[in-house]
């Protein structure tokens, strides 16, 4: 079974992209499921219910979300409708949505959990008490499970990799826009990546426009942050083998596609 996850899709650059993109994406990598992180899709934060239906449309099966979940006001109309749609499983209990969805991929299923660091981040419950738990949940149903851990330290989603390793088939991380190379299979056959990277504006920083981060890192003055109206993309991704019968992993390759035509194999 091939996994095709794609990075987190920043604005309407990276909506672009990932509709030019995820067609071709997934007839060379034979993807049987394509999940896409959505929460920065809406211009930079959040996602609407219109970018939520644009997204399966182009071919994603299951949308991830992240810490800027809830920046749309909108989502609370909605999210507890999305069945494709996962938020972080570690918000209290009574919170809308799930962390957990469940997809039919012919005969098996496949558990997809979304859940958000705290290092860094809002405080909210515990990831890994609560990964624990919606593993266990999954496993009643299928031995097929992937793990989009939003977290912003490279060390707690470390951490999460080597702890649900021989747990989850595949934990990727998101959330910091940069793509790591550090891609393998853990030695109890979870497929393994730090951060996945971002689908969104090419000459940017994490998305938006560089001139005004590096205003706000020479000055320490607040500024706003405004996507750029380019044509000049990059998408990023992996895709994930995995053996439907045990759930190991069985090999993961990093997709980095950007305006100097990089795409690893």
């Amino acid at each position: 079974m091939n996994i095709l996850f794609i990075g987190d899709i920043v604005g309407k650059p990276g909506r672009t992209a990932l509709q030019n993109q995820l067609p071709n994406l997934k007839r060379q990598y034979q993807a049987d499921l394509t999940i896409v992180n959505g929460e920065n899709a809406a211009h930079g934060k959040g996602i609407t219910k219109n970018i939520y239906q644009q997204i399966l449309d182009w071919g994603a099966d299951i949308v991830t979300l992240g810490n800027h979940a809830w920046d749309k006001r909108e989502i609370f109309d909605f999210i507890d409708d999305a069945h494709q749609l996962v938020r972080p499983g570690n918000y209290p209990e009574g919170t809308p949505g799930t962390g957990l969805q469940f997809y039919k991929v012919g005969s098996k299923k496949v558990a997809v959990i979304n859940i958000q660091g705290r290092t860094f981040m809002n405080p909210i419950d515990d990831p890994f008490t609560v990964v624990d738990h919606l593993i266990e949940k999954a496993k009643n149903e299928t031995n097929v499970i992937f793990v989009d851990f939003h977290a912003e330290a490279t060390s707690e989603k470390q951490a999460m990799g080597w702890y649900l390793d021989g747990k989850a088939s595949v934990v990727v991380g998101t959330h910091t826009h940069i793509q790591t190379s550090d891609e393998r299979i853990l030695p109890n056959k979870t497929a393994y990546i730090t951060d996945v990277g971002m689908t969104g504006p090419y000459n940017s920083i994490l998305g938006v426009e560089k001139e005004a981060v590096i205003r706000k890192f020479k000055t320490g003055l607040p500024v706003r942050f405004d996507i750029p109206e380019t044509d000049q993309t990059v998408l990023s991704g992996v895709v994930a083998k995995v053996d439907p019968k045990t759930g190991e992993g069985k090999n993961i390759k990093r997709i980095l596609i950007n305006d100097d035509h990089l795409n690893f194999e």
